[in-house]
């Protein structure tokens, strides 16, 4: 997020209040299939193996591969850095592309 505007920032030359360069993109990450505490407490409930959980899990993503955490980490670096500045109300898909 940019911005020279603070709460406390005095009115505009016009009178009129600044205007603020503020994105709102936290918690807008939408993750799919993350090797993870959760995604083996799932194959546990199922009654399956984890390998092969992950395995059918993987040959459904266009990617090839599961997730890990640090997929969903660099997602969620990029929208609180300068980069995503432009970026807006958005949710952000990191699943490995889309599954139908």
């Amino acid at each position: 997020m940019t911005s020279t505007a603070t709460p406390t920032s005095p009115p505009a030359s016009n009178g009129q209040p600044r205007r603020r360069s503020v994105t709102a993109n936290a918690i807008a990450i939408a993750p799919g299939f993350v090797v993870s505490d959760m995604t083996r407490t799932s194959a546990r409930r199922l009654g399956v193996d984890f390998e092969e959980f992950r395995r059918d899990a993987e040959r459904s993503i266009p990617v090839g591969r599961v997730g890990v955490p640090e997929d969903i980490a660099y997602a969620a670096s990029f929208l609180v850095g300068p980069g995503a500045g432009f970026v807006s109300g958005q949710a952000l898909y990191v699943a490995g592309g889309p599954v139908h």
